[in-house]
Parts: structure tokens; C-alpha cells; sequence
């Protein structure tokens, strides 16, 4: 009976530790996909819309976390690259915010939805013999350049899908790192 009951307890560890492997999250507090987020940019109109309008849609940088608030040297340092391009390939409101120096200023948006889940068998993870890593999500980024607080300029980027699987590998499973370790605390 105690083995019974000792083999019972061990299946059900078994068959729920693929649970206990990690997860992660990363969310926009402000957008839930990468297309709300590409709607809100596009819906700036460079030279009419103003601060209000963008406070509004939750991209300032008080709304909406990771924000990079760019200086006119930063945005030079950006858009201005070793003589490549020339005045005629900038956009006109590119143009327009390095004309005004110190009047311009811009913000990158970095915003994501990812979730990292580790798949598998646990005792292999937790063993580390094999470790499955499974990336999904969206990232989406975005630049807004503004003059005396009008948009003059927005441009957006990113990947509407992430779909990556990591998976390491390690054959002599937890003694895998003890080789480096070894060699280096015997100098």
C-alpha cells in the first residue's frame, strides 16, 4: 500500500513540473497589439498635430514607458550620417526639425508585447541537459519629431510577429559548466 501510494505521488509530481518551468512577460501598458500601435502613429499628421494629440493617445513620455526624449543633437547624430545622405534625401519634417535647433526635440518609442516561456521536460531543464526557450509577442518602435510642440515628423518600425525557439543543449547536463570552472580556479 505505501508503495502504491509513494508511486501515485511521484506520477503527479511527474506530470505537473512542466509547470514549474519559468515564464516571463513584457507589456505595453499603453497598446495590446503591434497594430494599435503602428494606428497611433500613423495617425499623427506631421505640421497639424500638437502635444495635446499625442497625450491624448498615451505617446508621451509621462504614458508611456522605455521613451527615449531625444535632444537636437541626438536627432542630428540619427539622421545625419557621415555624409551619406544629403539634404534632398531627408523628409521634409526631418528638415524642418534640424532648421529649428533647439526648438526641435523628438521621442523613440520602444514598446513590446513578448512572452518567454520555457517548454519541455522539467527535469531535463532543471537538470540542465536540455533547455527549450520559446519567444512569442510583438516589438514596435517609433520616432516623433517635434517643433514648438507640433509634430513635424513621425516614422514608425518593428516586428508585427516574434517567433523564436531557443533550445540548449548541454550532454553532461549540471557538470556541463564544471569544465571552465575547474580549469579556471586551478591556475
Amino acid at each position: 500500500m505505501r508503495t502504491l501510494a509513494l508511486l501515485l505521488m511521484l506520477n503527479v509530481l511527474l506530470g505537473g513540473c512542466a509547470s514549474l518551468l519559468p515564464k516571463a512577460r513584457t507589456e505595453s501598458p499603453t497598446f495590446q497589439t503591434f497594430d494599435e500601435a503602428r494606428q497611433a502613429i500613423e495617425s499623427l499628421e506631421p505640421q497639424k498635430s500638437k502635444l495635446e494629440t499625442l497625450s491624448s493617445l498615451g505617446l508621451t513620455p509621462d504614458k508611456q514607458p522605455n521613451t527615449i526624449i531625444l535632444t537636437h543633437a541626438d536627432i542630428v547624430r540619427r539622421v545625419v550620417t557621415g555624409g551619406l545622405l544629403t539634404k534632398d534625401d531627408l523628409d521634409p519634417g526631418i528638415l524642418t526639425c534640424l532648421n529649428a535647433r533647439d526648438a526641435c526635440r523628438g521621442w523613440e518609442l520602444n514598446v513590446a508585447r513578448i512572452s518567454k516561456v520555457r517548454t519541455g521536460n522539467f527535469w531535463s531543464d532543471f537538470l540542465n541537459f536540455k533547455r527549450r526557450m520559446e519567444t512569442t509577442g510583438w516589438r514596435f518602435n517609433a520616432l516623433i519629431l517635434l517643433v514648438n510642440d507640433v509634430v513635424v515628423y513621425r516614422g514608425w518600425g518593428g516586428q508585427p510577429v516574434v517567433n523564436e525557439v531557443e533550445v540548449n543543449t548541454n550532454p553532461l547536463g549540471p557538470l556541463q559548466e564544471m569544465g571552465p570552472a575547474a580549469v579556471t580556479n586551478s591556475r
